[in-house]
């Protein structure tokens, strides 16, 4: 199908365009003509002068619209966090498992498998997040089921996954070197994160590791003795790290000296959870945040749009380095960065519409 988009300000990936439309041809960009220009066999799609930019990909998110994945490990519940991703812009994500028994682990697993088997749209696969994390900086994890790992059962949960599992949140002074090295050799993203590493053994992670998990919020701080995990991030030339930009997980003025040191090297997750009342992890919604029924910080109520809203309004990064933000650097860290992340020839037709406050208007 020959479709065109057109009456938009585009923001590519890598310009901002005006005047110009977009081809599109069976899913796939074919480029740009003028809105003049138009050929006359593509049907034509009118953006009523709102924006449109790459769709978002959230690489952490544990439900949405009444469903936790990992209290519902289910085919609806992931429909139910893919519908809330589009309302916020976004048309990929990986669904997320937090900490917990290797019951729930192994039906998370074979959910996904099932969904992906039938269809399912928009969820390259699973992040989990634990169990081999620190129990010092586990947050709103249980602690009986954090530990560290051997090489057999990482093996084990690899040969189950059969490729599902995406990306694995570890902290890296908790599993040995070759464990790391086997995760890695079978094509999954390893990220820092729930981490109490010291600078040096942050260091040394990052020997392997390339990516760390929601900037400040459960790892090392930087301190004028020992500069920990977040002191090691700002002093590594390529590590990147995911970032909740909420303004309550991370003061927005942290993320602003946070971007000036690491540039193009933070991208936007959601963190998002949905309110429950059942399994270990109950979420309590509280105005602008989830938290578990003693208090303690949960999840995020945001959406991409938002956090890249929060950005732009409260961070002051410029709208196009936003949205690359939530789209573009994301994609990089899947891998997919050849395809999607940018709208541009032979790139996936992926967009978010929004207008001029940011408001998302259609996902296409």
């Amino acid at each position: 199908m020959k479709q065109v988009l057109t009456n938009a300000t585009i923001y590519t990936g890598k310009e901002m365009l005006s005047g110009s439309a977009i081809l599109i041809n069976d899913g796939v960009i074919v480029g740009f003509v003028y809105d003049t220009d138009i050929p006359d066999d593509y049907e034509l799609r009118d953006l009523q002068g709102n924006n449109i930019a790459p769709a978002f990909i959230d690489l952490q998110i544990y439900g949405g619209n009444g469903h936790l994945f990992s209290a519902d490990p289910s085919v609806e519940a992931i429909d139910a966090t893919y519908q809330y991703c589009l309302q916020g812009g976004a048309s990929k994500f990986l669904i997320t498992a937090a900490t917990n028994s290797p019951e729930v682990f192994s039906k998370s697993i074979s959910v996904v498998k099932q969904y992906l088997s039938e269809g399912g749209n928009g969820m390259p696969g699973l992040h989990l997040e634990g169990p081999w994390i620190n129990p010092e900086k586990r947050g709103a994890h249980m602690l009986e089921y954090i530990h560290k790992p051997t090489l057999d059962e990482a093996k084990k949960l690899i040969d189950e996954a059969e490729g599902v599992v995406k990306m694995i949140t570890l902290a890296p002074e908790m599993v040995d070197d070759e464990i790391v090295d086997y995760i890695q050799s079978n094509g999954i993203i390893v990220s820092a994160g729930h981490t109490n590493a010291t600078f040096r053994q942050a260091i040394k992670g990052f020997e392997k590791i390339n990516i760390a998990t929601h900037l400040f919020n459960a790892m090392s701080q930087f301190q004028s003795r020992e500069p920990g995990m977040v002191g090691a991030i700002y002093d590594h030339p390529s590590v990147c790290c995911s970032l909740v930009a909420d303004g309550i997980h991370v003061d927005f003025n942290a993320i602003r000296i946070s971007k000036k040191i690491l540039g193009e090297r933070i991208w936007l997750i959601t963190d998002a959870v949905s309110e429950t009342s059942t399994g270990p992890y109950q979420h309590v919604f509280k105005n602008d945040r989830y938290t578990l029924p003693n208090g303690i910080l949960s999840g995020s109520a945001l959406t991409m749009m938002k956090a890249v809203k929060n950005c732009v309004e409260h961070v002051g990064v410029d709208i196009e380095e936003a949205l690359r933000m939530g789209s573009l650097y994301p994609a990089k860290v899947l891998g997919i960065d050849n395809k999607t992340g940018l709208i541009e020839r032979n790139y996936e037709a992926s967009f978010v519409v929004f207008d001029n406050e940011m408001n998302v208007i259609d996902v296409i």
